[in-house]
């Protein structure tokens, strides 16, 4: 799988953002056939170099060499999804139009339908949202990670007046996001640069490991005093180098452990876990400290499942404290598949081990629903579904 991070210690905006992605790789031609491709007259999108402190980068700028109307959203929304370039890069686009204007009318005290996006504003975001989501479908990546925004301080001056960094609609869009507060003097997180990471980023402070295979520097706008005005962005493979068959994955292991719940409350808790997402749990006896018996729960997921799933044995168990780590599994390609036998249809999982050749292995629960409505013993039935599986083999 691709993934994308991007180490915003310096902020982020439109420009660093596209600027990064082409000093990654994406092709410049492609950013610079933007404003036609949007429809936009009198536009032109430049990829230059520029130096920021002791690091040189990537900087776009956007020229509008003629006036340009206001434009509302849902004008916005045509202009997009008319243009020719990938759907989801479309789609995202948009999502993150519609989370800006969300905030813009939230802080400015009005509604979606009324907020528009003035003159050169409205040209600058659709080349940084249109840009931006197109330069990652470009490079193929699948997943987008960032880390903690840093947002600066002081006064910005903006068409609604002088207001304070970090800006009202940028407070408003990094709700749930975790940000730093440097003392630097300056508007570090543009609205533009949080509507967009907002939309795209999976998970804030981390990435699953992966093999880097390009990075790029954008440049901002102008020079801090205090630090490089640099956005950097790294591109990389998660499963590069592994074993064909072989895959890795990152997961999130939930545990806590228990001497004063009852059986009933504990048997509860495996089901409830895997209902509510978890891709594995289960139960260890233990003993506990002064000879005490418990039951260690193990809870498996996805990463930014384990916020969910710990609420969920604070709710359904009396524990007061959950462990949480992040581990790296190595696991077989594998996909769904259903196998007809004499009996009927049961679903399974057919596994590439690395030497190539195939196992099976048949759904418990397929093959316990069959058993009960045919009669047939659980193992004969799986017994014909690996007969039948190796007919076809």
């Amino acid at each position: 799988m691709i993934v994308a991070y991007f180490d915003c210690f310096s902020g982020a905006s439109g420009d660093m953002l596209l600027g990064a992605l082409v000093d990654a790789g994406w092709a410049q031609a492609e950013l610079e056939s933007l404003p036609q491709k949007l429809g936009l007259s009198g536009v032109t999108v430049s990829v230059g170099r520029a130096r920021r402190g002791a690091i040189e980068a990537a900087r776009v700028s956007v020229d509008v060499g003629q006036a340009q109307p206001t434009r509302h959203l849902h004008q916005v929304r045509e202009r997009v999804m008319a243009a020719d370039v990938p759907e989801r890069a479309k789609t995202r686009a948009m999502s993150a139009f519609e989370r800006l204007a969300e905030a813009e009318a939230k802080v400015h005290g009005t509604t979606v339908d009324k907020i528009h996006f003035h003159e050169v504003g409205a040209v600058d975001a659709l080349i940084d949202f249109v840009g931006t989501c197109w330069g990652l479908e470009s490079l193929g990546v699948e997943e987008v990670y960032a880390s903690a925004l840093p947002l600066g301080r002081g006064r910005v001056q903006t068409e609604h007046g002088v207001l304070p960094v970090p800006a009202p609609a940028t407070a408003e869009l990094l709700r749930g996001v975790p940000v730093e507060m440097p003392d630097v003097q300056a508007e570090l997180v543009t609205p533009t640069g949080a509507a967009l990471l907002t939309t795209l980023v999976r998970r804030w402070g981390w990435a699953p490991a992966f093999r880097v295979r390009a990075q790029g520097v954008g440049a901002g706008g102008r020079d801090l005093a205090e630090q490089p005005n640099v956005l950097r962005l790294f591109v990389g493979d998660t499963s590069e180098g592994a074993e064909p068959g072989l895959g890795r994955r990152t997961v999130m292991v939930l545990e806590t452990a228990l001497d004063d719940a009852s059986p009933q409350v504990i048997a509860t808790l495996v089901p409830g876990l895997l209902a509510a997402g978890a891709r594995d749990a289960f139960l260890t006896a233990i003993q506990m400290k002064k000879g005490r018996p418990g039951i260690l729960v193990t809870c498996l997921c996805d990463p930014g499942q384990e916020d969910a799933l710990a609420g969920l044995l604070f709710r359904e168990s009396p524990t007061l404290g959950v462990r949480v780590r992040r581990e790296e599994r190595i696991e077989l390609a594998r996909r769904a598949v259903e196998i007809d036998t004499p009996h009927g249809r049961v679903a399974a999982k057919e596994a590439l081990l690395p030497d190539g050749t195939r196992r099976l292995m048949p759904e418990y629960e397929s093959l316990a629903a069959l058993a009960e409505k045919t009669g047939i013993p659980l193992l004969e039935l799986s017994r014909s579904v690996l007969a039948a599986w190796n007919g076809g083999h």
